[in-house]
């Protein structure tokens, strides 16, 4: 047993439910003094994100789109972005404030679009302490880690309630880029919000990647831009960056996922990234550059073309609001004085080109095919799990796995690690975290139920603490108040198979556990997969388009393992088995159908375990559980893809030849 070494575990877990957002409201210009106000604590960035009548667990939703479900309790209702206009606009609070070099804090409360630099310009203080010109300012937002500059062009609407800016003016020009006009600026959901670290990445460290060397005082770079424009575009209107990039790739810095510059930045929302030139590559700065140029040339549309824009941008605020509150297309319409034949117009124009791009996607019967092969390959992964040795065996380990209950938490399903320690999924303690009370984790009362195989059985059930875990990762570790319990399956950890055979084993419904052959679907064939799962849909392609969405704009979609499985609420922190005996996956969360299927779900997905496991050694060792390492580092002894994680963190990391990789793992497969 291994005594805590530290009392403030629970700021690793909290918190797990995303903010209660109201609508994020353009800024304003009237201006109030806060004398020697504490600066607010910076508030994220609102999600696009609407819930509506709490009913126990879950969230009853009123828009007909996919909805995410993270814990299998409750429901997140995407609400997709519409353009904004002055006509009807949304009623809001927003407030920001802003200092200068001084303690004083000032209030700005926003009454209208309008960009940063706009918002604060009518601040007297703002007149006495800034004597450049606008190119000279330097506007900061966050600290520490999250420290960022944002151009003076910002949009208003993407700064969130209560952030604290701070002015300041340089002696040179850090910025050319020319001022928005107020009367384009959207609502923060059109748009797309990433950050740029000031340090150049692969083959970009020497080059001169910004106009002023003043920006590398700080960390990172707040880039943004309208959906549907790319990275280059996005880069260039900025006016920080230098005119001859080129040809570069974005490397995110947390999973080293790679993006374009010709790509879009809808999915690069608060994501962090540095600048790499790939070696070789065809700088071709000239045609990049006219992309970017292109894009700022339409902007500048007639009179008359932006007059019909307006009309459809004004509809469409209208079906947003009827979205939103729930009220009829009729009634919104008659509260803005529009007429209703415009909107169905709209509507009826919209539905041939959404349907012919969909139906393009996938030509004559290719979808059918795919699908075919699918089937034809889930059912070889079900013969796999029908052969008696390999049944065996799986039960046998599924001694490991345990429904997880508590007054004050979510009811899940978890299993045993090592010696008396647990691992189950974060999001089912998002309740008792809520409450920020010092060490409130010990006083939540964890029982692990272990022999749950039928309602008669004679159950083992072990109290349990929170020892250990991690909300970016979704995962806690329990502590079990006795050391007598089924063996651990951390030795047991592997890769994600390549053959794509799984299987879950959990307690779905907090019912007796229960077994779920599964196909792990590859990433280029999610789509697909959503496609084929709502095939009894299909008329609804709206619906369809839109779940696909929710699932590219997930910050961990590239992590995500994903599959179709029926093992909704109370499964999280089931573990995943492949073919042969080892565990890769924490069974997390899924994508629901919304009221269309309701309880049914379209694709599920888990968390890949040498990811966790990695995350977890080096938090550890960061928190100062070294003996809990000790034992970690001897459980990992003979597993070669857990010690070469362990490797890394030590110093002088070895990779293991492949040839040892596949020997060992053949060593852990049934005979």
């Amino acid at each position: 047993m291994f005594p805590r070494k530290r009392q403030k575990i629970t700021e690793d877990v909290r918190p797990f439910l995303g903010k209660k957002i109201g609508s994020p409201g353009p800024d304003s210009r009237r201006v109030s003094t806060q004398a020697q106000g504490a600066p607010a604590s910076r508030t994220a960035t609102p999600h696009p994100v609407t819930m509506k009548e709490e009913n126990g667990d879950a969230y009853k939703v009123h828009i007909p789109f996919c909805t995410k479900y993270t814990s299998f309790h409750y429901h997140k209702s995407l609400k997709l972005p519409f353009p904004h206009s002055d006509f009807l606009q949304e009623p809001h609070e927003h407030q920001f404030r802003v200092k200068f070099s001084s303690d004083e804090i000032y209030t700005i409360d926003c009454v209208q679009p309008c960009t940063v630099l706009e918002a604060i310009k009518p601040l007297k203080k703002f007149k006495k302490m800034v004597k450049g010109a606008d190119g000279n300012v330097i506007i900061q937002m966050g600290t520490g880690d999250d420290e960022s500059i944002v151009p003076t062009h910002f949009p208003c609407s993407c700064v969130g309630d209560h952030e604290v800016l701070t002015i300041s003016c340089k002696a040179e020009k850090v910025e050319s880029a020319q001022v928005q006009d107020s009367k384009i600026v959207h609502p923060r959901d059109a748009y797309s919000v990433f950050y740029i670290d000031t340090k150049g990445g692969l083959n970009a460290k020497k080059k001169k990647l910004f106009k002023s060397g003043t920006l590398k005082q700080f960390r990172y770079l707040c880039v943004y831009g309208e959906k549907g424009i790319t990275v280059a575009e996005a880069l260039k209107r900025d006016g920080r960056f230098t005119d001859d990039l080129g040809y570069f790739e974005l490397v995110n810095i947390n999973d080293k996922c790679k993006t374009e510059c010709t790509d879009r930045i809808d999915n690069l929302e608060n994501k962090k990234f540095q600048i790499c030139l790939p070696r070789g590559a065809n700088t071709e700065a000239k045609e990049l550059n006219q992309q970017a140029d292109h894009v700022q040339l339409k902007q500048r549309k007639p009179k008359q073309a932006t007059n019909n824009a307006q009309r459809k941008t004004e509809i469409r605020l209208i079906l947003n609001v009827a979205q939103r509150t729930g009220i009829s297309l009729k009634r919104a319409a008659k509260e803005s004085g529009s007429s209703i034949e415009n909107i169905y117009e709209l509507l009826r124009a919209q539905c041939p080109p959404l349907k012919q791009h969909m139906e393009s996607r996938f030509p004559g019967n290719s979808l059918q095919e795919a699908f075919n092969l699918r089937k034809e390959n889930f059912g070889k992964i079900q013969e796999s799990f029908s052969e008696i040795h390999k049944v065996r065996e799986l039960l046998e380990l599924s001694k490991s796995v345990c429904l997880i209950t508590g007054s004050s938490i979510k009811q899940g399903t978890g299993f045993v690690l090592f010696d008396n320690y647990v691992l189950t999924n974060a999001h089912l303690f998002e309740d008792w975290v809520q409450s920020k009370l010092p060490n409130c984790h010990e006083s939540v009362n964890v029982t692990a139920v272990f022999n749950f195989e039928k309602h008669e059985s004679e159950k083992n059930k072990i109290n349990a603490k929170v020892f250990f875990g991690n909300k970016k990762f979704d995962y806690v570790i329990l502590k079990l108040e006795t050391e007598e319990v089924p063996p651990g399956l951390l030795k047991r950890f592997g890769p994600v198979p390549s053959d794509g055979e799984a299987c879950i084993v959990g307690h779905p419904g907090g019912g007796v556990k229960k077994m779920d052959p599964i196909c792990i679907i590859e990433k280029d064939r999610r789509e697909e997969a959503v496609n084929k799962n709502c095939e009894d849909i299909k008329e609804h392609f709206i619906t369809i388009y839109a779940v696909n969405q929710v699932i590219k704009n997930d910050p961990y979609e590239n992590i995500y393992l994903n599959y179709k499985s029926k093992m909704y609420h109370g499964s999280s922190g089931s573990p995943v088995f492949d073919g042969h005996g080892r565990v890769f996956g924490l069974h997390t969360g899924g994508y629901f159908f919304g009221f269309l299927k309701p309880n049914q779900s379209v694709l599920e997905y888990a968390f890949p375990l040498l990811t966790l496991f990695e995350n977890l050694v080096d938090n550890l060792k960061k928190e100062g559980y070294g003996e809990v390492v000790e034992r970690v580092e001897e459980e990992a002894k003979g597993n070669p893809h857990l010690e070469n994680i362990i490797a890394s963190f030590v110093g002088s990391k070895q990779d293991i030849p492949e040839a040892l990789l596949e020997e060992c793992s053949d060593k852990m497969e049934w005979d």
